[in-house]
């Protein structure tokens, strides 16, 4: 989980140091991670503060806000809540994380199903000896860990059709840009001879590494504060509903 320095989460967060501070000294506000004199905040403080600015913004005051907070403390919703955050934003700094079962008791995906079908005609998936087998290692032992392996299937397929024309995108601008970076260091049409081949190759190879992992990172860290947002939504809604309070 990312952490940040108090001007790094005004920054990202559009609150003021000064304001964040005096929300944590009202209580709106975990206490941050602590190293000597240092103070390390992270995504659930983010969180805490995209969810009371949804609520100023709704015309809530901070004494209002607070009275909310302590009642989703005193209440049992709270623990509910918090499960839903740390299952979406992952364990804080010091934290154990979640162990994988090692014995699930999962299911396996019938090779006629359509999801199944769809899998496969996303080139995700391929049928070996009668049954399905993901192509990508991870995604199989994540879907193989599950007790509702169907679901996961639909995710999977969900989320490559929702991404395949963008991803196509972010590849050709990709390739572009490794064309741009071999003829900055070689020269348009240059063609290499044969004592060049090896640095050639090196040279391409790391630019291409390089690519993938700036784009990964890219996505990681913009799908992470997407989840931030939809965590902070989620509390702010709960709050609003009066929920939290009933018994």
């Amino acid at each position: 989980m990312a952490e940040y320095r108090l001007d790094d989460l005004a920054r990202i967060s559009g609150v003021s140091a000064r304001n964040i501070r005096a929300y944590r000294e009202r209580g709106l506000l975990d206490p941050p991670r602590r190293v000597g004199r240092s103070a390390y905040y992270d995504d659930y403080h983010l969180s805490q503060l995209k969810t009371i600015n949804q609520l100023l913004r709704r015309g809530f005051t901070s004494a209002h806000i607070a009275e909310f907070f302590t009642s989703m403390r005193q209440g049992a919703d709270l623990a509910d809540i918090l499960g839903i955050q740390r299952a979406v934003l992952g364990p804080r700094a010091g934290e154990p994380g979640a162990p994988a079962p090692s014995d699930p008791g999962a299911a396996t995906l019938d090779v006629d199903s359509e999801e199944a079908r769809k899998l496969i005609d996303c080139g995700l998936a391929d049928v070996v000896d009668g049954e399905l087998v993901l192509r990508d290692s991870e995604i199989g032992a994540i879907v193989a860990r599950s007790t509702e392996p169907v679901l996961y299937a639909r995710a999977i397929v969900r989320m490559f059709e929702a991404t395949k024309d963008s991803i196509d995108d972010v590849a050709a601008d990709l390739v572009h840009t490794l064309e741009a970076l071999y003829e900055s260091r070689f020269g348009a049409r240059h063609v290499p001879k044969p004592e060049q081949l090896a640095e050639v190759s090196r040279i391409v190879l790391d630019y291409r590494d390089l690519g993938d992992k700036v784009v990964a990172d890219r996505v990681r860290e913009a799908v992470r504060a997407r989840l931030v947002t939809a965590v902070s939504e989620f509390t702010a809604g709960i709050l609003m509903s009066g929920d939290s309070t009933e018994q």
